[in-house]
């Protein structure tokens, strides 16, 4: 045990993800002596968190300055909190910097399915990672190998019914949260009929679909795997509005630039409900383009095998790009993604990628993995109770055992590889009360 773990430290929980993750690492976290705690800001986060908590029902306008004194009062040391890019979270992080109070974001794995990912500071776009090469490899070299990843079970019923659970208490308690917006577009009864709709149109086109995923690999293939149109990583990170435009911009670079002998083929994201047809959008489109032979959607198969067969990937920022570069397929990517770093995906520009695509160096994606496990990934998942408590476990070890981290804090011309101090609770002796909620 290093002396972090030794002295109690107080934890001050945001939202999680929908599921009872966080309340299971809070008690986990309690057991050994240090303090807990958790704002909720809405319905959904007060039924996944049964025990004691504050409730922040003002505007955001009076969140900063809330946040500041809870942080001062409480003596805050660490905040954890799921996804960096939800407003609040953002004005969040921003006053726990001026704290010095240690930050702590979870998010979906960069690799799947075995992992999640916990990086200090902030993820994907927002990460502190740095992308230069050589410090990897000189980064690398003092870590150990790969660790094997723990067999995660993934149960889709669960991930709906905490899903559910979660937005349905949301919905139902508006009255109590007068100010708080979503960070997600549309509406729980808007989702839940997209599923419906999903499920018949899958139904009732299921020959189609299973047809063209046979065609798969029936000519040489570049993969365009499709994220959600309402993901943060493509309205925070990347320079598109939405995937609909980004499917466009890579639909008309393969056509006039793409040899032909060439398929695109344009997968659908699994969980995408939206009622528009994307099979419908991206065949009007190849046809006004004089491609509609040589473009394929498919809706279902499995991304792994057509990651590995593929001539190259093309990605707005998923981590669907390291399946690609785990076998040593080129990855384009558009927008900013953690593993966007020379050597490892091709650089340049798109309409050059379909003719001369790089593909990864291996040697320098082993150094990225091994970093990237080192500082930013954890075992375990949200879809299973066994997984969820592999996940708690795994972020027990990483939070108390204080592995060694990489910070930018310090130097940003000079990043190593250190065991960060103890962040001392700032002094609230002369603190003033603020609250616009109720307990």
């Amino acid at each position: 045990m290093n002396a972090r773990s030794m002295f109690p430290r107080s934890f001050l929980f945001l939202q999680g993800p929908p599921g009872p993750f966080f309340w299971l690492l809070a008690q986990e976290l309690s057991a050994r002596g240090h303090d807990v705690h958790r704002i909720n800001f809405n319905g959904g986060d007060k039924v996944d968190w049964p025990g004691k908590a504050v409730n922040y029902r003002g505007p955001q306008s009076g969140w900063n300055q809330f946040f500041d004194h809870y942080v001062r009062d409480h003596g805050i040391t660490d905040i954890l909190l799921f996804g960096d890019c939800r407003p609040l979270h953002r004005a969040a992080q921003g006053m726990a910097t001026l704290r010095g109070v240690a930050i702590h974001v979870f998010e979906e794995g960069y690799i799947r399915p075995h992992w999640m990912t916990m990086e200090p500071e902030g993820v994907n776009g927002n990460s502190t990672l740095p992308r230069d090469p050589q410090w990897l490899v000189r980064q690398a070299a003092g870590l150990p190998p790969l660790p094997k990843p723990i067999a995660i079970q993934a149960s889709f019923g669960r991930r709906v019914k905490d899903t559910l659970r979660y937005y349905t208490h949301d919905c139902l308690s508006r009255w109590q949260y007068p100010f708080y917006t979503s960070h997600r577009p549309g509406s729980l009864l808007i989702e839940g009929g997209g599923w419906l709709f999903k499920f018949a149109r899958q139904r009732l086109h299921r020959k189609h679909i299973e047809q063209a995923i046979a065609q798969v690999g029936s000519a040489p293939y570049f993969l365009f795997p499709l994220q959600l149109n309402s993901d943060y990583q493509i309205r925070s990170h990347s320079p598109f509005t939405g995937m609909y435009e980004a499917a466009l911009y890579v639909i008309e670079s393969f056509a006039h630039h793409a040899p032909g002998n060439t398929m695109l083929v344009v997968k659908e994201h699994p969980l995408d409900c939206s009622y528009r047809s994307w099979s419908r959008y991206i065949r009007k489109h190849a046809r006004r383009l004089g491609i509609e032979d040589r473009v394929l959607h498919i809706a279902g198969g499995g991304l792994d095998k057509m990651a590995e067969e593929s001539l190259g990937i093309v990605t707005v920022n998923s981590t669907s790009g390291t399946l690609g570069l785990a076998v040593g397929t080129p990855v384009f990517v558009l927008g900013q993604a953690v593993y966007d770093i020379a050597g490892i995906t091709h650089q340049g520009k798109l309409d050059e990628f379909w003719t001369a695509p790089t593909p990864p160096d291996k040697t320098l994606y082993d150094a990225f993995c091994r970093v990237l496990h080192a500082r930013c990934l954890i075992s375990g998942g949200i879809a299973s109770q066994s997984a969820i408590a592999i996940l708690v476990e795994s972020a027990l070890k990483r939070l108390l055992n204080n592995p060694a981290l990489i910070s930018r804090k310090e130097n940003k011309s000079r990043v190593v590889i250190h065991h960060p101090a103890i962040n001392q609770p700032a002094s609230s002796a002369a603190s003033t009360s603020f609250s616009s909620t109720g307990a």
